[in-house]
């Protein structure tokens, strides 16, 4: 990985700004409180506390959007990643709600892989590290989604995903 790419995800990943949404127009404050609710409810039978709930919902939307992601393409992947299990560790030995893999807090974060069971440093770390491959394959989301799965070349994970994300999209 270059230096630089190495750099830039490093500062992603360590700004400690806090997952606060702030609107420009009401109209997308509006937009936003209604696409929140939305998403509270089809999340209950996973998320059961309310609490909990909304704030791993409000840090999907402002992680998503900081990375320039679509939310409801994170939540189908964390869908397919962990079944939104906080505590999701895969055979390889990926953690968390987005999957990731621990050699991340080497060579981006401080070191700390037990972060990566923290829901704001997963996402953030996710979300930054998806932003990175979809730019390294020039917007190709389906080779982009591979690489993020290490399947690159194999539908299947980039299909689930694809699949996933319409189960989430905002329907006003």
């Amino acid at each position: 990985m270059a230096d630089s790419v190495r750099l830039a995800l490093s500062k992603l990943v360590s700004d400690p700004r806090p997952p606060k949404p702030s609107f420009d127009q009401i109209e997308e404050r509006i937009k936003y409180l209604h696409w929140l609710a939305e998403m509270s409810d089809r999340l209950k039978r996973r998320l059961t506390d309310k609490q909990t709930r909304l704030e791993f919902i409000e840090a999907v939307w402002y992680e998503s959007k900081r990375a320039g992601l679509d939310p409801a393409m994170v939540m189908g992947l964390i869908q397919v990643e962990s079944g939104f299990r906080k505590y999701a560790t895969s055979v390889v030995g990926a953690r968390g709600y987005m999957q990731v893999m621990p050699f991340w807090s080497r060579v981006i974060g401080d070191r700390d892989a037990q972060k990566l069971f923290q829901m704001q440093s997963n996402l953030r770390y996710g979300c930054a590290i998806l932003r990175m491959y979809i730019d390294m394959e020039a917007g190709n989301l389906y080779l982009a989604l591979g690489r993020y799965n290490g399947s690159r070349g194999r539908p299947e994970y980039p299909n689930a995903v694809l699949a996933n994300w319409k189960n989430w999209e905002y329907k006003k």
